[in-house]
């Protein structure tokens, strides 16, 4: 069984894979012309975490000595399930347990605080005494420098606390000897097998020899989400299911739209093949399955127009040759009073070929005439039993026929068309297979329908013919000689004969032999 998959449903997959693919080449694109990385993630509500993190942390480790430094990481780490490490800015792990990051972590915490702290250079040994040193007497006298002996004593300035601190290039404190403050936080996807590293600064020193160095907390989790840290799923899954549903009712109208018209369009041409051109597609849209509605209704008109008029056609040429066929069986009874015993048998062969004839011609007519009888008879209620008593006494007088229809059976249909649909069935049955066993014809209710079987025990017919033995003058290969089969109308009356009560017929095969024929009614008609 194949799976069906409807067309609203197709349009808005490819939609959002159409959405997701241009994402993916945008931010493909983003990442190759800025070098984005995984910095973007520290904004919003996850850096305001981990900044208030850092603060709590940076707070609690700076009111305990450094040796319960490690007891402190630990218990943040076990409450959010990642590893907790201080790193200096040299490189070196002043705290937690023992970790090895790879060098592009190792990269960002040494060179994200600026160099080192240099030491003052010593004196220069190469310069000459200066005594040595030529005079400078043709330097230009500075008119804004006081004269000799007019400003303070050498060594009576304002004392060292008072004057600000000299810092280095890289924005360090050169008296102090502690380096710049930490810039913005990282983080990055690295190491065999990857992880995520997250670097805050905590405004923290380590103050362990050599030399106090600023430290940076250094989480790691195998997880991007990072024990809730990092990165929060929950308001992007919110995010996309929003989406999802804005873009859904977005795309409804227009979806919905087109399927409906499908569906209509779809309905109509199955109406057509069933031979109901009457059917027409409502002709409101203004685009191509507009016109396409438009096409099936002109097409659906012809075709009625066609049939119509072969029925009619057919109707008529049936009719006008029974008076022909009338005459020439007066005629015949006229040369058989007067043939000498040599011509009889000829005579007799000619009255055969007439009578095949004359009922065919009563077929043609039958079959012409089932399709208008809803326009013509009104339907009744009548005992189903009754009506099945008759046609058996009718058409299977001789036969071996087991009736099995409970007797408060009753339906309300076409008496005369259902009477000659049943007919048909049994004399089909009697004809190929009265031999084989008794023919059953069995009848129930089933809900709001009441199904009638007739199933005989003979050969069958071909699989590939059950769905073609109702049409118009098909007869299968086993039947198409004169003295076993008909004109191939018997099946198809019965049909006509059926859809004129409203209701259905399908035939199948029986195991281990015989032919089943259902006929389904409404149980009101």
């Amino acid at each position: 069984m194949r799976l069906r998959f409807p067309l609203y449903g197709k349009v808005m997959f490819w939609f959002f894979v159409n959405l997701a693919l241009v994402a993916a080449l945008a931010y493909g694109f983003v990442r190759m012309q800025f070098r984005v990385g995984l910095d973007w993630l520290l904004a919003g509500e996850a850096r305001q975490r981990l900044e208030a993190m850092g603060e709590v942390i940076g707070g609690e480790l700076r009111d305990q000595p450094k040796t319960v430094w490690d007891k402190v990481l630990a218990r943040y780490q076990a409450a959010h399930g990642a590893s907790f490490t201080i790193f200096r800015n040299d490189g070196l792990q002043a705290a937690g347990d023992p970790l090895q990051p790879p060098p592009d972590v190792m990269v960002k915490l040494r060179d994200r605080r600026g160099p080192p702290p240099q030491a003052e250079s010593p004196p220069r040994d190469d310069r000459p005494p200066r005594d040595d040193r030529p005079p400078r007497d043709d330097r230009p006298p500075r008119d804004d420098r006081p004269p000799r002996g007019e400003g303070p004593p050498r060594g009576e300035g304002p004392p060292p606390e008072d004057r600000p601190p000299r810092e280095d290039r890289a924005g360090g404190d050169k008296r102090t000897g502690v380096p710049p403050p930490a810039r913005s936080e990282f983080m990055l996807r690295a190491g065999t097998p990857a992880r995520y590293w997250v670097g805050i600064h905590i405004g923290l020193t380590d103050t362990s020899p050599p030399d106090p160095r600023p430290v940076t907390l250094l989480i790691m989790s195998d997880r991007i989400t990072g024990g809730g840290l990092f990165f929060d799923p929950l308001p992007w899954l919110a995010l996309g299911t929003v989406a999802l549903v804005l873009s859904a009712l977005v795309w409804l109208p227009i979806v919905g739209g087109i399927t409906r018209a499908i569906r209509r369009v779809n309905t109509a041409a199955r109406g057509i093949a069933e031979g109901r051109f009457d059917v027409r597609v409502p002709e409101t849209r203004r685009d191509e399955l507009g016109e396409l509605g438009c096409s099936v209704n002109a097409m659906a008109a012809q075709l009625g127009e066609l049939v119509e008029h072969q029925r009619r056609l057919t109707a008529d040429v049936a009719h006008e040759l029974c008076s022909p066929i009338a005459r020439m069986q007066r005629a015949l009874g006229i040369v058989e009073q007067r043939a000498v015993p040599e011509q009889a048998g000829y005579l007799e062969k000619l009255d055969r070929e007439l009578q095949h004839m004359a009922r065919l011609v009563e077929e043609v007519l039958s079959f012409t005439k089932a399709s208008a009888l809803p326009a013509l008879v009104a339907p009744e209620e009548f005992a189903l039993a009754d009506l099945t008593a008759g046609v058996i006494a009718r058409e299977a007088a001789e036969a071996r026929v087991e009736v099995h229809i409970p007797a408060d059976l009753r339906v309300r249909t076409i008496r005369e068309a259902l009477d000659r649909a049943l007919s048909n069935v049994l004399r089909n049955a009697v004809r190929y297979a009265a031999h084989a066993g008794p023919i059953e014809v069995r009848a129930q209710s089933n809900g709001n329908a009441v199904e009638i079987a007739v199933r005989d025990h003979g050969p069958g017919v071909p699989a590939d013919a059950l769905n073609e033995i109702f049409e118009p003058f098909y007869r299968p290969e086993a039947a198409r000689q004169r003295t076993t089969g008909g004109a191939g109308l018997g099946l198809a009356i019965v049909k006509r004969c059926v859809e004129a009560c409203g209701g259905s017929v399908a035939a199948k095969n029986c195991e281990p032999t015989g032919l089943q024929v259902k006929i389904t009614l409404p149980r009101t008609g």
